[in-house]
C-alpha cells in the first residue's frame, strides 16, 4: 500500500498521516468525538474505526500490509512501480464481514429548492444550515459509495462577522485559526504549478486565465463604484473534460450605500466539513477588497454580509452523527439568542371602534408605511404575510396570536393592549 502525502493540502486534511499512524502506532479502545464506543487510532489526527470489527481482525490487517509513505507523486509512481514487478502475493486472510451501523436521519417535510438562511457570525449560520439540511435534506447516493444530505440552492447570509473571525469557546468548528490563516492563503494568493495539485482557488483568481480578476474589480469599483459587473469567475470551460472542477465558480462584488457585499456561487458545498472554511476565506478576500479599494481612493467602505449560494447544499454520512451532536448542542442556545429584529419592520395592533388597526412601520425610523383593517384576524395575518412575505416566521406567529387577541377583545367589549398578558 503506498500513501500519498505530498501537499499541504494533504497535510491539512490529515487522513493519510491518521492511515500510517493506523499501521505504526495501532489502536486503543475509547470513545469517539460523538461519544460512541469505537477503537481509537494512537495519531494526533482524530481517527475512529468501528467497535463492531474484532481487535484481532485490525491487528491481523497491520502486521498482514506491507505500506510506504509517499511525499511526491513521483515517488508514489516509482513505489507502485515497485510493488507491481513483484511476485504474487497470496492471500493471507479470509474475507471477513462485520454488521455496518448507519445512522438513518429524520427527514421532516420541506421544500428542495431554494432556502435562506441568516446569522451574525460564520458559526452561527453554519449551526442553522446544519440543522436545514439534517432535518429537511433529501437523502441521495453519492458518487463515492455513500450517501449524503441535500438541499439545492440554499443561500446563507452572514451579517457581521468580525475582522479576524470569531470562534466559538469551546471551538465547536470543524477547523481551527491556525487553519484559515493557512487557508486565506490558497484564496488570495495566486500559486505557482506544484505536483499533485491542479489549482488553488488563489490560482484560478489570480492568473489562470490570464488576468488578475482580483485586481480587476478593485480597479473597476475604484472607477464605478456602483458598477454591477464586478465579476470573478473561476469555471474554466475545459472543466467538462477535465474533470476536478472547482467547487467555488462565481464571485460578485457589489456596493450599495457605502457598503461592499460579496455574494460568493459553489456548485457543490460539503456544509459540514468544508463551508466553515469556504466562508472565512471569502470572507477574508471581501475584507482584502475592502481595504484596497480604501487605500486607493476615497471610498471608505463598509464591510457588508458575506452571501455564499450552495447549489448543492449537502451533509456526508460520515458525519450526519456529528451534525446531530451539533444540533442538540449548539442549536437550542442560538435560537434562545437570537434577537428580534425584522427587516420587514414591526407592526402595531389596536383596535378603532369596530375594527382591528394593524400599522406596519419600518425598522428603523418607525415610520408607518402601510395599514391594514377589518374583524377576522386570520384574514388580517393573511393579508399581512401577503404584502411581505419576507416577514420573519416567528413574526408572523406572534401576529396571529395577538391579532387573535384583539379580536376576542373585540367580540367580548373589552379593552385590547398589545403584548398585555
Amino acid at each position: 500500500m503506498v500513501v500519498l502525502n505530498a501537499t499541504k493540502e494533504d497535510q491539512n486534511a490529515g487522513g493519510g498521516i491518521c492511515l500510517l499512524d493506523f499501521f505504526r502506532n495501532g489502536f486503543t479502545e475509547g470513545l469517539s468525538d460523538t461519544g460512541r464506543r469505537c477503537w481509537v487510532i494512537r495519531s494526533a489526527i482524530p481517527g475512529y474505526i468501528d467497535i463492531e470489527i474484532e481487535a484481532n481482525a485490525l491487528e491481523t490487517l497491520r502486521q498482514s500490509v506491507e505500506w510506504q509513505e509517499a511525499k511526491s507523486i513521483a515517488e508514489a509512481v516509482s513505489q507502485v512501480k515497485s510493488y507491481a514487478v513483484r511476485d504474487r502475493v497470496e492471500p493471507w486472510g479470509a474475507p471477513l464481514e462485520f454488521p455496518l451501523t448507519e445512522a438513518v436521519p429524520t427527514v421532516l417535510p420541506g421544500p428542495r429548492y431554494g432556502h435562506r438562511i441568516e446569522g451574525k457570525t460564520i458559526a452561527e449560520t453554519w449551526v442553522k444550515i446544519i440543522h436545514r439540511i439534517k432535518t429537511t435534506g433529501t437523502l441521495r447516493p453519492t458518487g463515492y459509495d455513500g450517501q449524503w444530505q441535500e438541499l439545492i440552492d440554499l443561500m446563507a447570509v452572514v451579517t457581521d462577522e468580525p475582522p479576524g473571525f470569531y470562534f466559538p469557546e469551546p471551538n465547536y468548528l470543524p477547523c481551527d485559526r491556525a487553519f484559515i490563516q493557512e487557508y486565506i492563503h490558497q484564496i488570495l494568493d495566486d500559486a505557482p504549478y506544484r505536483e499533485g495539485v491542479k489549482y488553488t482557488y488563489g490560482q484560478r483568481l489570480r492568473s489562470w486565465f490570464g488576468k488578475d480578476q482580483i485586481e480587476q474589480i478593485i480597479t473597476k469599483l475604484i472607477g464605478e463604484i456602483d458598477a454591477a459587473s464586478a465579476v470573478m469567475s473561476l469555471w474554466d470551460v475545459k472543466d467538462h473534460e477535465q474533470g476536478g472542477s472547482p467547487c467555488l465558480n462565481h464571485l460578485w462584488a457589489r456596493v450599495v450605500d457605502h457598503e461592499l457585499s460579496l455574494t460568493a456561487t459553489l456548485r457543490s458545498n460539503d456544509m459540514y466539513m468544508a463551508w466553515p472554511s469556504n466562508a472565512m476565506g471569502l470572507r477574508a478576500l471581501q475584507q482584502y477588497i475592502r481595504d484596497e479599494i480604501a487605500q486607493r481612493s476615497s471610498y471608505d467602505l463598509r464591510m457588508g454580509p458575506l452571501i455564499t449560494i450552495s447549489q448543492s447544499a449537502h451533509i456526508y454520512d460520515d458525519t450526519w452523527e456529528n451534525a446531530d451532536q451539533l444540533i442538540r448542542k449548539q442549536y437550542p442556545a442560538i435560537c434562545r439568542n437570537r434577537d428580534f429584529y425584522d427587516p420587514a419592520g414591526n407592526f402595531l395592533i389596536e383596535i378603532e371602534t369596530d375594527k382591528i388597526v394593524v400599522k406596519q412601520t419600518t425598522p428603523g425610523s418607525g415610520e408607518v408605511v402601510a395599514c391594514y383593517s377589518g374583524k377576522n384576524p386570520l384574514t388580517l395575518i393573511r393579508e399581512v404575510c401577503a404584502a411581505s412575505p419576507a416577514i420573519q416566521p416567528d413574526h408572523a406567529a406572534y401576529l396571529g396570536m395577538e391579532l387573535q387577541k384583539a379580536a376576542e377583545s373585540l367580540k367580548t367589549n373589552k379593552h385590547y393592549t398589545q403584548d398585555s398578558k
